[in-house]
């Protein structure tokens, strides 16, 4: 979970989110490149006492400053289509869990079996046992080291389902089922909220994510039903 003056991604729990900071350090590092060179060219403009009366033009460096960037772009599509790609691959899902957004809470449930879903509101803030607006009273149960597919929907307004630390952000609109994958490889507990502004408690929908071995969640399914 993100914590006060963290200015990083949080840890990754999936693959594809270790994908999504390996690519935004490579386009942070090409950033930073062109960014040093151009400063550098624009203050040694701004000192030098070069002066040539006689140059009108240089094809050669034209063809060099309309190359160089053009050649800079692809270093960043290849690898950001590639990422494009891995984030819309569905790979034989053991679990499909459904979300729905409703104002201002979440609904889910868990399709593969019989009778199980349940409400997710916010809980209250208890200083000994939860997180000031990011706990609720029924967490997401999930297996680690399974692909969850996950469908997103919504009743009234547009939500976004988003966990940063799975790298999922998805858009839950009414009259529309959209589609994610994901891969938790830890167990631990992970926190997300809706991200979309759909209303004066839009603050208020957070969603808790509890990852467990799958001995544990089948015992939890048992239990539920």
């Amino acid at each position: 979970m993100a914590t006060w003056s963290n200015f990083n991604f949080q840890n990754s729990t999936s693959p594809l989110m270790e994908q999504i900071i390996f690519f935004h350090d490579h386009t942070l590092i090409i950033l930073i490149i062109t960014t040093i060179l151009v400063s550098y060219l624009m203050v040694s403009l701004f000192f030098n006492k070069y002066i040539n009366r006689f140059l009108m033009e240089s094809q050669m460096i034209e063809l060099i400053w309309t190359i160089l960037p053009a050649i800079t772009l692809i270093f960043i599509a290849l690898p950001s289509l590639r990422l494009l790609y891995l984030l819309d691959e569905l790979n034989n899902p053991l679990i499909t869990l459904k979300s729905i957004g409703h104002q201002w809470y979440w609904s889910y449930e868990y399709s593969d079996f019989n009778n199980v879903e349940f409400d997710s509101y916010m809980t209250q803030f208890n200083n000994n046992n939860n997180f000031r607006l990011l706990d609720v009273d029924n967490r997401i149960i999930l297996p680690m080291n399974n692909q969850i597919r996950i469908l997103i929907t919504a009743t009234d307004v547009i939500h976004s389902w988003t966990v940063p630390s799975l790298g999922v952000k998805v858009d839950a609109s009414p009259g529309r089922l959209n589609q994610t994958s994901f891969f938790i490889n830890r167990p631990g507990i992970f926190f997300g909220q809706c991200s979309e502004i759909c209303g004066a408690n839009h603050s208020f929908m957070p969603i808790v994510i509890e990852s467990i071995s799958i001995k544990n969640f089948i015992n939890w399914i048992n239990n539920y039903s």
